[in-house]
Parts: structure tokens; sequence; C-alpha cells
């Protein structure tokens, strides 16, 4: 039952089995690269998301290594002068800080300052007014150069409103009424310390303070930037806690986390694992941040004493006298905020003697950003695939890459990707925010092989479809012919055979008369001679198909062929109706070719054969068969008729096994499609080749053999 399906199967059959069978194959070999390759990518996103927790890990470090020391600076670090060594001694010397050009392990850093409870800038780099600047080593030119920096920081804090400017200096006494007093707060405990040892009483008071401070303001009509005293740092500390996410406005904002659109799908999946890692880090980081209490020694200027009524003369050349003082002082951990001009304070309460004073840093933004995350950022393979965006209380602040440099003009609609990693560091910059945004996920070494395999598997699928199809369709094609050939064989023997025993029976029963008996046995005999070369046709194809062709070459002239094929066609000819012309030329006669007779004149009986039947309605029924010598060796033969020609589609198709150029069913030649394929193909066994050409009329075949070590062209 198969195999008549199979039989039956045809060409538009065998391709959509074919397109099912390879769809079969190729969708779950499909799946399993996508999977493979998703893994792959999975792993990568992984690996990579390590490496930016790393990477973050050290940026914070990094950052906690350089606030560390800065805690460590002792309230009298922040002035001109400080005692070095034992107080006993008396040693002054000029305050780390006060070294021009500022030189600090923190980027970006533009000086430091301090502001007293009273609002008074001051700075390390100068020094009291009551010293003479030349008698520490500090020259004309340097001083100036020190006060344009001095006079820098007092504008940056005086245009973010933390420090009195000169505008505000009228209205300082209204603003002090209305301030609290000493008495309101208790500002020491019953051991009569110089501070409270209530952690609770002293930031009850710097609630007061801040609270008086904006009541001053409103009472007056001054806006917030004139705020008393120092309630501004207050007020800075309290809208980081009570609004952690405030749409900040200025040059340095490029935008919102939330309108970066980043897929977290990649990142949301091991959510959990994350937190779970870094909340211990950020629980261990703030357990560290408690005030510290010191003993300090400042050198002070002592104020000259003067007769009543008499006016002091003015100290220019010597400076005033120094007195050393031992007090004892409280210091807050330092804390960060993003101001509107863009610059980054790092600042810190200090209390002595019942005073509160703010120390502190300024910062340039972009240099303290750049300075340590994006020398580590791009030291990494991070910096290949992913951007690293650092965002302020949610507000995008700069993006690093590697294709696109430092960039802090990036716009939101630029950072698009997939979330690598996100978190903050730790206090006092857990305002600061780091983001991995993927742009190109690499997926290894491991993504290479797989794409590699991929593209072979297609290949070979592909190959394999065309190969199965190429040979179904062959096998196709081959079925078909045999089944035609089995049909022109069956024609071609059942009707000679009907006419051989029709007239042999009329013979054997005496119904001819003696003047027909002569045609009637001629017919006999030129159907026998045509079963013959059937049947030789099929017995040759039949070797040919089993064992190949036994070729046995030997030395023959061509005059002598010539004679060999004129004696085996003349009657074939004669008795179809058509004139045979023999013609070879003296040079051509003499020439000696390597051949099989048997094989070179069954080739011409082929060939004569063929244009019988195709010439068969030809108003000229003839045909030439001439042998010529050519200049480079070749000895030509031709064999031409004079019927309808070849169709230029079928020139090369003709030579095919069981090709015919008419339908089974309507062609009007008989023949059985071998002829001319074993014409080709004996010709191709004695080393030569056919050809056939047009001619006006009809049409003349070709061949080519070798002679004596030479190539002899036969054209037929």
């Amino acid at each position: 039952m198969a195999r008549p399906a199979l039989n039956s199967l045809n060409k538009n059959q065998l391709r959509r089995w074919l397109i099912v069978f390879l769809f079969t194959l190729a969708i779950p070999s499909g799946l399993l690269v996508y999977q493979a390759y998703d893994q792959l990518k999975w792993e990568a996103f992984h690996r990579h998301r390590v490496l930016a927790e790393e990477l973050a890990t050290r940026i914070d470090k990094g950052y906690a290594q350089l606030i560390e020391t800065e805690e460590r600076r002792a309230f009298v670090d922040y002035n001109f002068l400080v005692i070095a060594g034992d107080p006993n001694s008396n040693f002054i010397q000029r305050s780390a800080l006060s070294s021009f050009p500022v030189r600090s392990p923190i980027p970006g850093l533009i000086g430091y300052f301090q502001v007293d409870s009273e609002g008074v800038f001051n700075t390390p780099l100068l020094p009291d007014s009551a010293l003479t600047a030349s008698e520490y080593g500090i020259q004309a030119d340097e001083l100036v150069q020190r006060r344009e920096l001095a006079d820098r920081l007092r504008a940056i804090l005086g245009e973010n409103r933390l420090v009195r400017t000169e505008q505000h200096e009228d209205r300082e006494d209204e603003l002090t009424e209305a301030m609290i007093t000493p008495e309101e707060v208790p500002l020491s405990d019953s051991t009569g310390s110089l501070y409270s040892s209530s952690t609770e009483s002293r930031r009850i008071r710097d609630r007061k303070i801040t609270e008086e401070g904006d009541k001053a303001s409103g009472d007056y009509g001054i806006k917030q930037e004139i705020a008393a005293g120092q309630a501004v740092f207050d007020r800075l500390s309290e809208q980081k806690a009570d609004r952690p996410s405030k749409a900040l406005t200025g040059s340095n904002i490029r935008g919102r986390v939330e309108d970066l659109q980043l897929d977290s799908s990649f990142e949301a999946a091991q959510a959990p694992m994350r937190q779970q890692r870094t909340a211990p880090k950020a629980k261990a980081g703030l357990a560290k941040r408690t005030p510290r209490k010191e003993r300090s020694v400042l050198p002070e200027p002592e104020p000259l004493a003067t007769q009543p009524g008499t006016m002091a003369a003015p100290q220019v050349s010597k400076p005033a006298p120094l007195r050393i003082r031992t007090f004892e002082s409280e210091i807050d951990p330092f804390e960060m905020s993003l101001l509107d001009s863009g610059h980054i304070v790092l600042y810190r309460k200090v209390w002595r003697d019942s005073q509160r004073y703010i120390q502190g840093m300024l910062v340039e933004q972009n240099a303290f950003l750049s300075g340590l995350m994006e020398t580590s950022f791009r030291a990494t393979s991070l910096a290949q695939m992913s951007e690293l965006i650092t965002a302020y209380q949610g507000n995008l602040l700069s993006a690093f890459s590697a294709s696109a440099g430092e960039r802090y003009q990036a716009g939101t609609e630029e950072l698009r990707g997939a979330l690598l990693y996100q978190t903050r560091l730790t206090a006092p910059f857990n305002d600061l925010e780091l983001i991995f945004a993927i742009q190109h996920l690499p997926a290894g070494p491991g993504g290479a092989v797989i794409a590699w395999i991929a593209v072979i598997l297609f290949l070979l699928l592909s190959a394999g479809f065309y190969a199965i199809y190429r040979l179904g369709v062959g096998q196709i094609n081959l079925i078909t012919q045999q089944q035609d050939f089995v049909s022109a064989v069956s024609h071609e023997l059942k009707t000679p055979l009907t006419s051989i025993r029709m007239y042999g029976e009329m013979l054997r029963e005496g119904w001819v008369v003696e003047d027909k008996k002569r045609e009637y046995y001629d017919f006999i005999h030129d159907e026998s001679e045509r079963l013959t070369r059937l049947i030789n046709n099929v017995l040759q194809l039949a070797r040919m198909t089993r064992n190949g062709l036994q070729v046995q070459l030997k030395p023959v002239s061509a005059g002598e062929l010539m004679d060999l094929i004129g004696s085996k066609i003349e009657s074939q000819t004669t008795r179809a109706g058509f004139d045979l012309k023999l013609n070879a030329s003296p040079d051509c006669a003499s020439r000696t070719l390597q051949i099989d007779p048997d094989y070179f004149t069954q080739i011409i009986i082929n060939l004569v054969d063929n244009a019988i039947k195709f010439s068969a309605r030809a108003e000229k029924k003839a045909i030439d068969i001439e042998c010529l010598s050519q200049q480079d060796s070749r000895v030509v033969f031709k064999v031409r008729d004079y019927g309808p020609g070849i169709a230029k589609d079928q020139m090369k198709k003709i030579f095919k096994l069981f090709y015919r150029s008419e339908n089974e069913l309507t062609r009007e030649t008989v023949g059985t499609g071998i002829g001319l394929a074993l014409v080709s193909q004996l010709t191709t066994a004695m080393e030569g080749s056919v050809d056939v050409v047009n001619m006006e009329p009809g049409v003349e075949f070709r061949v080519s053999f070798l002679s004596n070590r030479n190539t002899i062209s036969v054209d037929l």
C-alpha cells in the first residue's frame, strides 16, 4: 500500500511534505537555540550585574574613605592657626586646611568654610584680621588669590542663601531681636557642662532655632534666603528628610529617574536578592555615623588693653598677642546636599561653648561625580555595554558611557535600555543613586558558539531540504520516464509484432497472391529490423545501467567506417523512401580513428533512424552523411536531414534518457526516448563528444572522437 502511494506522489505534494518536515525540525531546533541563547543572556545579565554591584561597592567605599578622612578632622582645623603637639609648648602653626592652592583627595573640592552661630562666614584660607599674613609666609600676590577664592566661596554660599550677604547686613539687628534668647532653651545640664549631654535636647534646640529663624523672616517680610544664623542648614536637612524625591530645577538637573522608562524585567527577577544583600550594608553604615566628642586647643587673638578715653594705636607690623584656650566640642557626622547652583555642599554641625558652628566644604558637582565614578566605571567591561547614570533624590545629574564619554548634558530621551542595577550610596551620600542601564548586553563567548551552531544548523537543514527535494524530484522524474519508457516500448513492440503476425498468418494460410508475397516478406523483414534495433538499444541501456560500457577501441580508417555504415543503413533509408548521400573527402578517408566500430555503427544507425522519424513529412526526403577533415586534426562527420529541426529550448534536453519532445498521448512519431541518450553516452565512452545544430531546413548532428592520441571530431 505504501509503494503505490509513493509512486503516485507528485512534485507539489513532495514539496508540501518536505516543507512540513523542515518546519517540524526547524521549530524545535529554533526553540532550543532560543532557550540556550536566552539562558546565556540571563547568565550574562547576572555576570554583569555582579560586576555592577562590585563597582558600586568600590565607588561607595571610595567615597566613604574620602569622607572618613574629613570626619577625623578636628574642629580647630577649620581655623587658620592651630596648636601643634603639646598645648603647654605653645607651638602655633598653620592649619592643614590653610594650604594654597587647595589640595584634597576629594575630587572637585573648591575650598573649606565655617559659619559661626551668627551666620558669619570665614575660611581657613585667610588669617584673622588681627594677624598679619606676611608673618605666616603669605605673600601679597598669594593673599590676593586667597581672598579671591574666599570671595568665590562666600558668593556661592550667598547665592544659595547659606550665609549672609551685604544686602542682608542692614536687617541683622531686626533679626537678632526676633531670634530666641539663650535663656529660653537649656544649653547645659545640671553638671554645668558646656554642652548638653542629651542628644534629644540638642535636636529640640536646633528645631527651635530653625522655627524662630523662619518666624523672624516672616514677621519682617524677608524671604527664605535671609534666614537667621544657621537655620538654612537645618532646613537643608529637613527638606531631604521630608521630601526625598522632590523634583529639583536648575541647569544641573536633566530630568527624573522615572522618565527614563528603563526596562526592569531583568532586574526585577533578582530584586529580593538585591535588597537582602544591600540592607545590612546600609544599616551598618548608619550605625557608625554617630556624633563624637573631642577636646581641642585653639589659639585666639588677645585684644590689647587701652586707657579710658584714649584710642589704641593700630598695630600694623606686629601681630596681636595670642592666648591658648582649651575647650570641648561635639561634632556631628557630615551631611551632603545639592545646591541650586549645582554645587555640592558637605557640612557638619559642631557644638562649642553652647554655640553651634557649621563647618564644611564646597565641591564642583561634575568633577566630584566623574573623579571617582567615571574612572572606576571605565576601568571595567561595564563601560562597553551599559551607562552609569547618577541621580540625586530622583533627579538625573549625569551619565557616563564608553561611546558617548562624559554626558552631563544627556537628556532622558537619550537614556534608554534595560535596568541592570540600581542602588544608593551610604551616608552622607545616601541621596546619590547609581543606575546602570544596559545599552548592549553581550552574550559572551558561548553566545558566539550558539550563533554559529544556529547558522550551521540552518544551513544543514536548508541543504538537506534542497538535496532531498532534488532527489525526490529526480526520482519522480525517473519514475515518470520509466513509465513513459514502458509505454513507448510496449507500443514499439506491439505494433510491429502485430503486423508481422498478421502477414505471417496470411502467408502461411496461402491467402496472398504471388505478386504480393515479395511485398509482405519485405515488410516482415523491415519490421524485424526495427524490432532488432529497439531490442539492441534496450539491451545496451541495460548493460550501461548494470555494468557500464565496455569499449574496445581499435584503429579504423574513416573510409572503412563510411563503407560500414553505408551497408548498414542503405536498405533502412531506401525502404523509408529517403535518398541517402554519402561523401568523404580524400584527406578524411585516410585518417585513422581509435574507435569501437560496433558502437560507432550503432550511433549512426540511431541518428539516421531519428532523422527518418522526424522528417517523414518533409518536402525533401533525404539524408546526407559527409566526412570532412579539419586543420586541427579533427574529422567531421555530418548527418543532416531536411525536416522541421529542433526547438532551441530542447537542444540540451534531447540527449537526456527517456526524454521525448512530444507528449505520450499526442505524439505522432514512434520511439522510446533512449536513442539519442545512447548516442551521447556511447560517444562520451569513446572519448568523443556530440553536438546538434539547426540548419535551414533540417538539423545536423556532430560528434568528436579521439584518434592516434589526437582528437578527431566527427560531425553528424
